[in-house]
């Protein structure tokens, strides 16, 4: 509860969420000696980090990483939340505002096997791990051949499923792995060439009250202004195409040296047999309207049945 003696960050207990938390708290004491002291964080468990056993497309999609955190804010037990944009639903909640996102890390995936360095390299039936229906929609567009099947929970978690032989190979972000000081796992980085990030990957987002004035005047202090213009960008596109975790869609905005707006997009089958992509470029101030745009033309390309649901195992 906000006081004068305490500002509390609210997070999820993983030690990514956790390390994405203590970035925060370290952005806010520097920025604002008078915090000192003062920051404390809050692990919320949520549904998302409950259910392990299946696809998130099974039980309820993003918001499952949001929703106890959400719901936390509103009754005041905490002031602000951090979350990783790329789980942070279409819409937000009544009450709730992202006034603040922080300089993005590596967008890029990587690939993760000590069978092959690359995708590429796979023999032929091998299985890939991963929770993500776009890794799974991009792996198997590439190499239809491959097995994919469910892996969840946090980066150790899958580190030790993938060196018990559970599976042959995964992919993880990069920028997860950077933060949490492990990206020598990373057999290969993978770049958006081959596989698209996802939307608003390694961007971390900080949530507070609509009315909570204090909490706005602190992250204003902080937000990324190029970050904000690039996942916009690619969040416009989710909004078009109504995504959730049971549409495999990804997107990447870029500022090039020349200081004009690049974008690129993509859906796909769940089961990889089909990929629509589009690019865009235009300036800055064009940045969400563009994003918008491609989202419109992917949709308008799509079949009716382009993205019915093809589980992983």
């Amino acid at each position: 509860m906000k006081s004068l003696s305490s500002f509390c960050i609210g997070t999820r207990g993983s030690p990514l969420a956790q390390a994405q938390a203590k970035e925060l708290k370290s952005l806010l004491t520097a920025a604002f000696p008078e915090l000192v002291n003062r920051v404390e964080i809050t692990v919320i468990k949520t549904t998302g980090d409950m259910v392990q056993d299946r696809a998130l497309s099974e039980v309820g999609g993003k918001g499952l990483f949001t929703k106890e955190i959400d719901d936390a804010m509103l009754d005041g037990c905490i002031d602000v939340a951090v979350h990783s944009m790329k789980d942070v639903p279409t819409w937000l909640p009544d009450g709730i505002v992202l006034p603040c996102m922080l300089k993005r890390e590596d967008t890029r995936d990587v690939f993760i096997s000590e069978k092959a360095k690359t995708i590429a390299g796979l023999p032929k039936g091998s299985v890939i791990g991963t929770a993500s229906l776009r890794r799974q929609a991009l792996v198997l567009h590439q190499r239809p051949d491959l097995k994919v099947v469910t892996f969840r929970g946090n980066v150790e978690t899958r580190l030790k499923k993938l060196g018990a032989g559970d599976v042959d190979a995964t992919l993880l972000a990069m920028a997860g792995l950077n933060r949490l000081g492990r990206a020598d796992v990373a057999t290969s980085i993978i770049e958006p060439e081959e596989i698209l990030p996802a939307v608003a990957q390694g961007a971390i987002g900080i949530t507070c009250r609509a009315d909570d004035e204090i909490s706005q005047l602190y992250l204003a202090a902080l937000n990324h202004d190029e970050t904000v213009i690039r996942v916009s960008a690619e969040r416009a596109l989710l909004r078009v195409l109504d995504g959730s975790c049971r549409t495999p869609i990804a997107a990447l905005g870029e500022i090039n040296s020349d200081g004009r707006f690049f974008f690129r997009g993509l859906a796909a089958r769940p089961d990889g047999s089909e990929l629509l992509e589009t690019k865009r470029s235009g300036s800055i101030q064009e940045a969400e309207a563009l994003g918008k745009d491609a989202g419109e033309e992917l949709k308008g390309r799509a079949s009716p049945n382009f993205f019915d649901a093809v589980e992983l195992s």
